[in-house]
């Protein structure tokens, strides 16, 4: 049965998403973009060059700028839009979008200031209804080209969440379906501040003990946060969760390893911010994190630490010697 998609944001995922969609070539895949130049060369290149060079969009998928093209009679709604421009993105959108479209969030993040998810700004903006998240190791760069790999697609209602594994499973991708959005987008948010972090390490040429006890120490903060949010443990033990936090703290594709190396080699973040194509999550979300931290008085040495580096001015070595020194105990 042919179902028409509508995928909001042309970015690296976005464009992969793309890519999966139209592989079985019986969707209607329509990739909207806000910039109408930037979407003319997709459209008439079959490649997004600046963020997934060498990737061949296929010919059944329509490149668009025009929103109401691409979203009327959509059936499914994949928001692909970073977390600091998702409301103002729907916001220009919402008198287009279907009430009937079911909506998929590939975003993974927390907003500054409201300190809600994806998914609770899709309900604001576009009233209560399904909203489906993905969470897993999902790098745009391997997906696109048909690299397998697993994920996780996750609503309060199980039946939107197994329509959407439905869609978008194939020989390459293989989907979980899951109950818990909260956790789900908990360990995707998190899990790109401890990639900060894991980058810092890396940049800082300490090793694999120190990456490796980073990932051990991170994830049980990302489970001690959630649970305390009250989202599920054994998520963060899932794809969703160590799934995604080695695959985004040890990949060369990793904006936020990225992003933590640099500074772990010295230089500020507004050079490296500068010098970058697209958005890296953690860095807005670690502002998010240790607010909703503060909040709830939960534990969370080494957000702190990440966002003492990023916006503190605190030397990344003296971070990690202030980590160290923390007061023994148990595990």
């Amino acid at each position: 049965m042919s179902e028409k998609i509508a995928i909001l944001g042309a970015g690296s995922m976005g464009t992969a998403c793309a890519c999966i969609l139209a592989r079985g070539g019986s969707h209607n895949v329509q990739l909207w973009a806000r910039n109408a130049t930037f979407a003319r060369h997709i459209q008439e290149t079959r490649e997004n060059s600046r963020l997934l060079p060498g990737v061949r969009l296929p010919s059944s998928v329509n490149v668009t700028s025009n929103a109401e093209e691409a979203l009327q009679a959509a059936d499914y709604i994949v928001v692909c839009i970073p977390t600091k421009g998702l409301r103002s993105a729907l916001q220009s959108l919402v008198s287009c979008i279907p009430e009937s479209s079911l909506i998929v969030s590939a975003i993974k993040g927390i907003e500054n200031e409201t300190l809600i998810r994806p998914s609770q700004i899709v309900q604001e903006l576009l009233g209560e209804r399904p909203v489906v998240a993905f969470g897993g190791p999902c790098h745009a760069e391997e997906v696109a080209r048909g690299k397998p790999a697993s994920v996780v697609a996750a609503c309060d209602d199980l039946a939107s969440a197994e329509k959407v594994q439905i869609l978008f499973s194939d020989d390459a991708l293989r989907v979980y379906a899951n109950n818990d959005l909260l956790g789900v987008e908990l360990a995707g948010a998190l899990k790109n501040v401890m990639a900060i972090a894991a980058g810092i390490s890396d940049g800082l040429c300490y090793g694999d003990n120190a990456r490796s006890a980073l990932l051990t120490r991170g994830l049980a903060e990302m489970v001690r946060f959630g649970m305390r949010m009250g989202a599920q443990a054994e998520t963060f033990f899932g794809l969703a969760g160590i799934g995604d936090l080695t695959a985004t703290c040890c990949s060369q594709h990793s904006r936020n390893r990225r992003v933590g190396e640099l500074l772990g080699q010295g230089q500020s973040l507004t050079e490296i911010e500068a010098s970058m194509h697209a958005v890296a999550e953690g860095v807005a979300t670690t502002r998010s994190i240790v607010d909703l931290a503060v909040q709830r008085k939960i534990d969370m040495p080494i957000a702190r630490e990440v966002y003492a580096v990023l916006f503190q001015g605190k030397a990344p070595s003296e971070a990690t010697e202030e980590l160290m020194r923390r007061p023994l105990r148990t595990e």
